[in-house]
């Protein structure tokens, strides 16, 4: 009775048009391509200029690490996505906001996405949603500690 049950399965499968299976080596790199890592040092620099994901990402986590010595009041890194235009307008606004803020303004609509402020050997990480991104939109990642997001931005690839 197995033996039937199995040989019909297969030739269900094999006979239904349009039907993707995916294996789970697939679906492990699927996932794999939705988790993202960036590395912040006390030189005021992440260690990747670009960060991408394919549309198929439902969910993004990334994880800064904080590589340097110093503490979160002297040297803190985050990681802030926004729609590019909008980069230095964030940059300026989180600078009043504080470090009991993350350097962020409470409520501010031109966040996407972002992580708390972290000092030298510290890890943080941050999963948000794709559903309000376009793929191929135009969008960049800084730090909004203050003075930090001239060198620390880069381009977020999605699609």
């Amino acid at each position: 009775m197995k033996l039937i049950r199995n040989s019909l399965a297969a030739i269900f499968v094999l006979a239904s048009p349009g039907l993707v299976l995916v294996s789970a080596p697939a679906a492990a790199a699927d996932a794999a391509a939705c988790k993202l890592e960036i590395t912040g040092n006390d030189q005021m620099q992440y260690d990747k200029k670009e960060l991408s994901v394919p549309a198929s990402c439902k969910e993004v986590t990334l994880t800064l690490h904080h590589a340097g010595q110093l503490p979160a009041a002297a040297m803190g890194h985050n990681w802030v996505l926004v729609v590019t235009p909008d980069l230095t307008a964030v940059a300026n606004a989180g600078m009043g906001a504080g470090l009991a803020s993350d350097y962020i303004p409470a409520g501010d609509k031109r966040v996407l996405a972002h992580t708390k402020v972290v000092g030298g050997g510290q890890t943080t990480s941050v999963t948000f949603s794709t559903a309000g991104l376009k793929a191929g939109g135009d969008y960049s990642y800084l730090c909004t500690f203050p003075g930090h997001n001239a060198l620390m931005r880069g381009k977020f690839k999605f699609g």
